[in-house]
């Protein structure tokens, strides 16, 4: 099954998470500095999108902001542009963590790098394989994913954590 969703969604969904992430944060007692890097070429190429520097240093942060929330499913991306090629986000950021965000709920849940992708690269073939086509100007892009159960992962992958923000 595929879906179509505008770049203005993919960006709105995008900004929301980044920014409700970044003052949650700055709310926290162990943080030294929030720095958004999402537009440093350098960071770009490793998939980063947060520098969270605490007292004990700093930690590498991706965010995955989704709507579909009802699901109850994340949304894991294998492929970014399906017709360029591209790897999705999920199979190699570099971050220590995904921040994966539902906007609509204000729920994030913490997934620990790599060891979130290397169960996932186990255990992918049992979850179901989505796609979404994004138009940008005359041509579009797919995105290709794993629809993976919220408490799946909960479950079976250890450091997972949830926080209501």
């Amino acid at each position: 099954m595929t879906y179509s969703y505008s770049m203005e969604d993919a960006v709105q969904v995008a900004k929301q998470a980044a920014c409700d992430i970044e003052a949650w944060l700055w709310g926290k007692p162990e943080t030294i500095n929030v720095t958004n890097v999402e537009h440093d070429p350098d960071y770009q190429r490793t998939d980063v999108d947060l520098v969270w520097t605490t007292r004990t240093g700093d930690i590498l942060i991706e965010v995955k902001g989704d709507r579909w929330n009802k699901t109850r499913n994340f949304f894991f991306e294998t492929h970014s542009n399906l017709e360029k090629g591209n790897p999705g986000c999920f199979m190699y950021t570099e971050a220590q963590f995904i921040f994966y965000y539902f906007v609509n709920t204000c729920q994030l849940y913490q997934l620990p790098m790599p060891k979130t992708r290397e169960w996932f690269l186990i255990t992918m073939r049992r979850f179901q394989e989505r796609s979404t086509i994004t138009p940008v100007g005359n041509s579009y892009y797919t995105t290709v994913g794993r629809l993976v159960p919220v408490t799946t992962v909960m479950l079976e992958v250890p450091g997972v954590k949830m926080e209501q923000l």
